[in-house]
């Protein structure tokens, strides 16, 4: 925490003012994952029918991320964030109105939208102004919003469904979504410092996905994501169908406080010893998850799958996010963030109604079985491809050398409002 303290004040304080925001925001998207899936089954949706569903949410992502990216950099990050904690705001809202499930497909498509916006604008902002050699521990610090929020949005969601209505459910995780919005309203739009002599901004989406700086990273985030997708779609059905006494919503509040611990340690530590070790960590961590859920038949089965699930997210997605950032120059990063996440946005499509075809043919353990293959595969394809050569990936990969693709690894001074150089996006803002 040391490192915020030694931030220029108005820095720190616009960073506590961005973390309140995306606090909201995903309390607001985590209030709907244990609750979701029985409010579709209880509108009569079958197990496919849910799985189309929930992954619909990704249809939002992949159409719309990149066009979002692109005018995360061409235009300001502010803009992007406040689209997402728009769409975060207004969605809620439609679920009481579209009961179909046309309807609720449609929704559930507009409402990704609000993810794809937030976390491409929130990652390249936090990304542009952090010190180069404090990125990962400001980044994981700034990322607990994620898991501090999905910790507290499901307890929250489960508690109001269980004792309430679905109603006053749909109504609050609106109002979260509505606050974060206020919070980001008052956030500076700095601009984007753009290098005439780059020609990145000419490149083709494939031309980018060509380049291995972005394919490997691109293609884990989508065996990841089929992973996630699988989990947060099915874990609730899943308790179900075994019949044990076990809440779902604590499901997610156990792996979202692994998620938020481990990134205390994640940050700091891909500072000091290299990225690579912490992405195949969290990839171990998965895939770990993934087949105790393969085998679960109890209490501690979930609670020990929750715990390893979390601390997968909190070490490989917040390190995912360093990468990015390590192999993308300000005026790109933007769309780097978004192209990469999009595997993991396609991961999360394909998950809900391939899962529920797959849990309908051979049920839901071996489901998570299948699951447990796929980030096995991940780990595979980043120690071998992660860098230029196999010997220098294995070696990334075990934290014993620096990523070939990291576009700078250059000690930067502490920020400040004038060092335009070290810190392009506040480039012409000047200290109060």
């Amino acid at each position: 925490m040391e490192v915020l303290l030694r931030l220029d004040s108005k820095i720190r304080n616009y960073m506590l003012i961005l973390f309140a925001a995306g606090l909201l925001f995903w309390s607001s998207i985590g209030a709907l994952l244990s609750t979701l899936p029985l409010y579709i089954e209880d509108l009569g949706g079958s197990k496919q029918q849910v799985g189309i569903v929930m992954g619909s949410f990704a249809v939002g992502l992949l159409i719309f991320r990149p066009q979002l990216g692109e005018l995360a950099d061409r235009r300001s990050r502010k803009i992007v964030l406040i689209i997402g904690a728009l769409v975060a705001a207004i969605a809620p809202l439609g679920y009481q109105v579209f009961t179909s499930i046309p309807g609720l497909i449609a929704l559930r498509a507009f409402h990704g939208v609000s993810i794809a916006a937030f976390t491409t604008a929130y990652a390249a902002l936090v990304s542009d102004i952090a010190p180069v050699e404090n990125r990962g521990e400001i980044l994981g610090y700034m990322t607990l919003t994620g898991a501090t929020g999905l910790a507290l949005g499901p307890a929250i969601g489960t508690y109001i469904q269980e004792n309430a209505s679905y109603t006053l459910l749909f109504n609050t995780t609106a109002i979260l979504g509505l606050l974060s919005l206020l919070f980001v309203l008052p956030i500076e739009s700095f601009p984007v410092s753009q290098d005439v002599n780059d020609d990145s901004g000419a490149e083709s989406i494939w031309q980018i996905y060509k380049s291995p700086r972005v394919r490997v990273p691109a293609l884990t985030m989508l065996l990841i994501g089929l992973a996630v997708g699988t989990l947060n779609t099915f874990i609730p059905l899943f308790i179900k169908s075994i019949h044990i006494d076990f809440d779902c919503g604590l499901f997610y509040t156990i792996a979202a406080v692994s998620s938020l611990l481990s990134r205390f340690f994640t940050g700091s530590g891909s500072d000091r010893i290299g990225r690579g070790v912490f992405v195949t960590l969290g990839l171990i961590a998965y895939t770990l998850s993934m087949l105790l859920l393969w085998q679960a038949n109890n209490d501690l089965s979930f609670i020990m799958s929750a715990i390893l699930e979390g601390a997968g997210g909190g070490t490989f997605l917040s390190t995912m996010d360093v990468v990015i950032a390590d192999r993308s120059l300000p005026q790109e990063r933007g769309r780097i963030f978004a192209l990469c996440v999009v595997g993991f946005d396609l991961g999360i499509a394909i998950a809900g109604p391939l899962g529920g075809s797959i849990a309908e043919q051979v049920g839901y353990h071996n489901m998570f079985g299948i699951a447990g293959a796929l980030t096995f595969l991940a780990i595979i394809i980043f120690l071998t491809l992660s860098n230029k050569t196999l010997i220098n990936s294995l070696q990334f990969a075990f934290g014993r050398s620096d990523d070939d693709f990291a576009y700078s690894t250059v000690v930067a001074p502490v920020p400040n409002f004038d060092d335009s150089e070290n810190y392009p996006a506040l480039s012409g803002i000047t200290a109060e």
